[in-house]
């Protein structure tokens, strides 16, 4: 009898233990599982009901504020800015984000040589000092041009969709569309799978000119084909739905883009929306969003007067240049206070038919460029062309390409409240800081270039880096 008690409690004990240790090894991982979701933040909840994206070393909107943490697949966090988050979700193809993790940890290595040279590299061309850090700009580029693959829905007819137009003053908008579709054999695939962003080749032009009834100032229809392509695409296919938008891109130069984003939350919330009007006081989110430059293109290609621009030694009689429409808020003060006022300031609603637009421009040193109805203008691109120092009078104005230009390098920004000081305050820049503003005016023109077939550097690759920076800020676990 005493020796089957000993049998018994021997096998009560280790049944005992077993189920000690069992569930001392359930609960462990049941908390590390439970403390790897939460604490990493890779999908912490927000207030919309989304998850919250893990966020990266390096603020998007300055590119020189690369971290310069080691380059390991798994990238920490943001430390620099805690605003840059993104709502993501998981699963993306794991060799799409191994690539883009050796692409952050090139661009960091440049960025902490940089630091280390007290910024003493010069690229060949164009001089370095237009950029925020040349040596980080030039090996994110490089990075771009050997990873970056943009994927286009082929869903959508023509007009609305897979066109746009590539004069006026839309240009940018149905020439970006063009070179993505038919011309940028590099950066297109058409394995979805291996994109690094999808592209939805819309016009938004286009959908004013067919779908709106003027002057009726209703942008339902544009917002309802909106949302009406994009549930095609997340029905369709599975990728919209795997990161709410965050890895899809969208391009609009007319002043109606941001609205017509409003034809999905995930869209407006989440996704890289590429916009002329980049108005931050309107929704433009610099962190996720991309500022288009608005190119005037009468004809589709620029003026030949702005193609032989005089050498710096003929002198520029007029101090500044302006004219157009009386519209917005900035350019009723601009006239008011100048126009007529002084010769030195040629300031017109109208110009007069003896004189020329492009003409003024390039008898102009500075040349100046107050928003209109929006924030964006054709003019200062028109400046750059001309080598007329842009005065740039806005409010909100998200400047194109600023993660990497320094726009003091080659325009002045002058404060609305200062219009009526506009005189002596461009008088009083030395000649010294004229100069230079014009060299780097030279340095930055291929930036703002629109080229058939495109070309490295210029406005078509310049757009494509701006989204490439923003997908890099983004990681889907």
């Amino acid at each position: 009898m005493e020796k089957w008690q000993r049998i018994w409690f021997s096998l009560s004990s280790t049944v005992t233990v077993t189920l000690i240790i069992t569930f001392v090894v359930v609960a462990l991982i049941f908390c590390g599982s439970d403390s790897r979701f939460f604490s990493t933040t890779s999908f912490d909840p927000v207030h919309d009901g989304g998850p919250k994206l893990r966020q990266l070393s390096f603020s998007v909107v300055q590119l020189q504020s690369f971290a310069t943490a080691s380059d390991s697949l798994a990238p920490p966090f943001l430390a620099s800015n805690s605003s840059a988050h993104r709502s993501v979700a998981p699963k993306k193809k794991k060799g799409v984000e191994e690539g883009l993790a050796r692409a952050r940890g090139a661009i960091r290595r440049e960025k902490a040589a940089w630091n280390r040279r007290n910024r003493s590299l010069t690229l060949n061309a164009p001089p370095s000092f237009i950029y925020r850090n040349p040596r980080a700009f030039h090996r994110s580029y490089l990075e771009m041009e050997k990873r970056l693959k943009v994927y286009v829905y082929e869903e959508g007819e023509l007009p609305i969709v897979h066109d746009g137009p590539c004069k006026d003053i839309y240009t940018t908008e149905g020439r970006f569309i063009h070179e993505i579709e038919n011309g940028a054999t590099r950066f297109r695939t058409r394995d979805s799978k291996h994109a690094h962003v999808y592209f939805m080749p819309y016009s938004v032009t286009w959908m004013v000119k067919y779908l709106y009834k003027p002057m009726t100032y209703n942008m339902t229809p544009l917002t309802h084909f909106v949302s009406d392509y994009i549930n095609v695409i997340s029905t369709k296919y599975p990728f919209w739905n795997r990161s709410q938008g965050a890895d899809h891109f969208m391009l609009a130069c007319h002043d109606w883009g941001p609205h017509a984003s409003r034809g999905n939350p995930d869209l407006y919330n989440r996704s890289i929306r590429v916009l002329c009007n980049a108005n931050s006081s309107e929704g433009f989110n610099p962190q996720k969003d991309v500022s288009l430059p608005e190119i005037h293109l009468y004809d589709g290609n620029i003026s030949p007067k702005l193609l032989s621009i005089p050498r710096q030694t003929v002198p520029r009689p007029y101090l500044a240049f302006f004219a157009g429409g009386l519209h917005g808020p900035i350019r009723p003060i601009l006239l008011n206070n100048w126009r007529g006022k002084d010769p030195d300031l040629q300031v017109h609603e109208y110009l007069p038919k003896k004189l020329d637009y492009y003409t003024m421009m390039l008898q102009s040193k500075f040349c100046l460029c107050p928003s209109g109805h929006e924030v964006a203008s054709p003019r200062i691109v028109e400046a750059i062309y001309a080598e007329c120092v842009p005065v740039i009078l806005s409010k909100n104005y998200a400047l194109p390409f600023s993660d990497v230009l320094r726009w003091e390098a080659f325009s002045i920004q002058v404060d609305v409240e200062d219009i009526p000081r506009l005189k002596e305050i461009l008088s009083a820049v030395p000649e010294k800081k004229y100069r230079k503003l014009i060299q780097g005016i030279r340095a930055v023109r291929q930036h703002f270039v629109l080229n058939s077939p495109a070309k490295r550097f210029d406005v078509f690759h310049m757009i494509l880096h701006s989204v490439w920076l923003r997908r890099l800020n983004l990681k889907l676990n």
